[in-house]
């Protein structure tokens, strides 16, 4: 069992060394991140992260993404107080994609909305 904080932290950088040669960045350094209830199974949000925001996802147990418009680290909720508890991140067969299982408080989308999947585009006929 870890003893303190700054083992937990020293254990969660070594974990992150270990695999972040199977995360395959793209040419901006970022991988997308498709977040998904552990619950329900729903997919909440699709987001990008790159190394830094993944190791911190990783330290705190929530998420942390890349904001490709504002150029800068965001943490879900920091504002709204919709925090995201990470329960598994897993890493698809190429190495180019996550799937991130939180257990949400609150909406994912900045509207208000549950998931960010609201809206639809195309219904199939019966």
């Amino acid at each position: 069992m870890l003893g303190n904080y700054r083992e937990v932290i020293l254990y969660n950088r070594l974990m992150l060394e270990a695999t972040s040669d199977e995360v395959k960045y793209d040419e901006r350094g970022l991988v997308p991140a498709v977040v998904q209830d552990s619950r329900t199974g729903e997919v909440l949000m699709v987001a990008f992260m790159n190394a830094e925001s993944l190791v911190r996802t990783i330290e705190t147990g929530e998420t942390w993404f890349w904001s490709r418009s504002r150029g800068k680290l965001w943490h879900k909720g920091e504002t709204s107080g919709n925090t995201q508890r990470v329960t598994s991140i897993e890493i698809d067969c190429d190495g180019d994609t996550l799937l991130v299982r939180v257990e949400p408080r609150g909406p994912a989308c900045h509207t208000g909305e549950r998931t960010c999947f609201f809206r639809s585009i195309h219904s199939p006929r019966k």
